[in-house]
């Protein structure tokens, strides 16, 4: 039976942003935990998963939680999705904050938005914001009629563009929370493991990312890049915090349109170098392409742990132990730099095999970190010189290996001291990483070695 994962509640009051299409909410939610977190733009539908963050004032600390414009159109694509993750945020969330444009004033959709939080969320407390108060002119369109019809009081008047009213909003947010009783968890001195789903759009990340974490966390659509924003959620397995953070698909650089793609393909490259591990995910239904291949070597660039998840396994006929084995072959071929990274089958959409990623994580992870003593380094340097001795790269002298010794874990970095004016064959690089692998493993992990030339 399957270790159990579950979400990891950091028990920070939860502050959710409301309202619809275009009004400015992503704009305040970057404002107020002061990070370029959420995707910013005038596409209406920008953010669709909700998205969450954390902010802090007068020493408190909260959970910001951004969801995506609400039109109550069924014409406008996945508004059904959209809207079933607002209500998923309301019913999770302490304290709502209800953004309007004040400058288009109070429309139909936020008359239909007031009535869903009052018949199902009534109980909850609000603050009504009236967003884009981006000079004292428009001040005085609160007290439109439409917006007096909402009966919600005065709005508080802010422009998240540009910083007007937010410290109040903030001293409001802070007295409405005084009564929420909660103490937030503390991993300061435990490391929290993150790991990047990556991929080319539509190989089911955001599949595997719900699988994984155990909930809907994410949107999840045939239609092309429904994922525009890295997504996060922190779990625990076997009582360790891990970061699952869902990104959006990459393509060739010449076929990325518009705007938001652009900036979510920047975010998921950012998400990648600041992560662990990546569950680097290809379909297994379609040949591996040059985008596939391209995604490879971006990772081999950037010393990530990799664990290739080969998905849609469901959609293959064939499930014999020959087939499996001539598609690693064929999957090592097309990906030869990434061939200490294990591979695995799973159906993200039936659940085959998913839960043998964790253990595999769990393992990348631990490896990872392997520190070697120092006389246990010499001594392997010692055995691998015996066995083959050292062949030169470019020039005629001979090299000769003096010294090995570890310089970081995480990923494991060595440093190889070689006589000067010498230099080692490539071939003999490779030796060394297998023979290092085949003493000290390094599952799942890149090695990379420096070379150091010195006089004696």
């Amino acid at each position: 039976m399957a270790t159990p994962v579950k979400i990891i509640d950091t028990n920070l009051p939860n502050i959710v942003l409301v309202g619809r299409v275009n009004v400015g909410k992503s704009t305040l939610f970057n404002k107020i935990i002061e990070e370029q977190h959420a995707l910013v733009s005038n596409v209406p539908g920008t953010t669709r998963t909700r998205n969450t963050g954390t902010g802090i004032w007068r020493g408190k600390s909260f959970q910001m939680v951004d969801t995506g414009g609400l039109t109550f159109d069924e014409n406008v694509p996945l508004e059904k999705d959209i809207i079933e993750q607002t209500e998923i945020a309301l019913r999770e969330a302490d304290l709502i904050l209800f953004v309007i444009d004040i400058q288009a004033g109070a429309l139909p959709q936020e008359k239909e938005l007031v009535n869903l939080i009052k018949t199902k969320y009534k109980d909850k407390p609000l603050i009504f914001i009236g967003n884009k108060v981006d000079s004292t002119k428009w001040e005085s369109a609160q007290y439109d009629p439409e917006i007096s019809k909402l009966n919600l009081g005065e709005p508080v008047l802010v422009s998240a563009q540009n910083s007007r009213g937010v410290g109040d909003l903030l001293d409001i947010m802070y007295e409405k929370l005084k009564d929420v009783k909660k103490e937030p968890l503390d991993f300061k001195d435990e490391k929290i493991v993150k790991i990047s789903l990556l991929g080319k759009p539509n190989v089911g990340k955001s599949s595997l990312f719900n699988k994984l974490v155990g909930e809907d966390q994410v949107i999840v659509s045939d239609m092309p890049h429904t994922t525009r924003e890295p997504f996060d959620t922190l779990v625990e397995y076997k009582d360790t915090p891990y970061i699952f953070v869902d990104t959006a698909g990459i393509r060739r650089k010449s076929r990325v349109r518009g705007i938001l793609e652009k900036l979510g393909v920047h975010k998921s490259i950012k998400n990648v170098e600041k992560s662990d591990i990546i569950l680097f995910t290809i379909d297994a239904s379609e040949p591996i392409s040059d985008q596939d291949k391209q995604l490879g070597g971006f990772l081999k660039e950037h010393s990530r742990s990799v664990i290739i998840v080969v998905n849609k396994w469901d959609l293959i006929e064939e499930n014999s132990d020959k087939f499996r084995n001539d598609f690693k072959v064929k999957v090592y071929a097309n990906f030869p730099h990434l061939s200490f990274a294990p591979i695995v089958f799973v159906s993200a959409k039936t659940g085959y095999k998913t839960h043998q990623i964790f253990p595999l994580v769990e393992r990348a992870w631990n490896e990872r970190n392997i520190e070697i003593p120092s006389e246990a380094l010499e001594n392997f340097l010692d055995q691998i010189a015996k066995r083959r001795l050292p062949s030169r790269g470019k020039g005629t002298r001979h090299p000769k290996l003096f010294r090995i010794k570890q310089i970081n874990a995480g990923p494991p970095i060595f440093e190889l001291s070689i006589k000067s004016r010498t230099s080692l064959h490539s071939s003999y690089l490779s030796y060394i990483k297998n023979q290092l692998r085949e003493k000290f493993s390094f599952y799942a992990t890149p090695i990379v070695i420096k070379i150091d030339k010195v006089k004696k």
